[in-house]
């Protein structure tokens, strides 16, 4: 439907607005301004993502409104238990949990965060992404690849870096010496806030982060064998 450039920019801008949702959600639960996701930037990628796969793949459904509830809620629910699965499998730590939900699968996503993403799917189809895509119609096309340009360097640049900044959870995690999940996390916790405005950033981004240590005790277990 769009050039590369505008489904980039269509990805930063409900990135960006994903962002500001979580601002406003964590300034209702915790009373304070919290710069959420694992990126340095104002953008949740995640919802980017999303709002991008909606676009993309549900659009000939707009004339449907219940299908295309359900399937927007079914493809941000993969999205997200695809995310949480992968971010715990590299970086060994669980980094949101709705195990005290109900309805939650593996405690990845549950039943009261995939009514909104219908919801949200929606309301990108029948509000926002018209609205965006008459703004953006309105930029030269010019202007608009440079600023898809320098918009993606700086997402990249921002992913290394966080990467490396997230990357250390891991380490850190792997040198305590705990057998309980919650002292494991919290000493990371401490150890990432003491160590750059970066790691302190991340921690304050996902204060109920849990280390995995079943793979660290079972590498102790072993090196104390040989």
């Amino acid at each position: 439907m769009y050039d590369l450039k505008t489904w980039f920019l269509l990805f930063m801008i409900y990135a960006f607005i994903g962002w500001i949702i979580e601002e406003i959600v964590n300034l209702v639960t915790y009373k304070k301004i919290i710069n959420r996701g694992f990126l340095i930037g104002p953008y949740c990628p995640i919802y980017g993502y999303g709002s991008v796969f909606i676009i993309f793949f549900l659009h000939s459904y707009t004339k449907e409104p219940i299908v295309l509830f359900v399937m927007a809620m079914f493809i941000c629910s993969i999205l997200e238990y695809t995310t949480s699965y992968i971010m715990e499998k590299i970086f060994k730590a669980r980094w949101w949990d709705y195990s005290n939900y109900k309805f939650n699968i593996n405690g990845r996503i549950c039943l009261e965060t995939m009514v909104p993403f219908g919801i949200g799917g929606c309301a990108i189809l029948y509000i926002a992404n018209p609205c965006i895509i008459n703004f953006l119609s309105c930029i030269p096309s010019m202007m608009k690849t440079i600023l898809a340009i320098i918009l993606f360097l700086i997402f990249v640049i921002d992913n290394l870096v966080s990467f490396k900044v997230i990357l250390n959870f891991k380490k850190v995690a792997s040198t305590i010496r705990k057998d309980s999940t919650e002292e494991i996390s919290k000493k990371v916790r401490a150890v990432l806030s003491s160590k750059s405005i970066l790691g302190k950033r991340l921690m304050n981004a996902f204060p109920d982060v849990q280390a995995l240590i079943k793979n660290y005790n079972q590498k102790r277990k072993e090196k104390q064998k040989k």
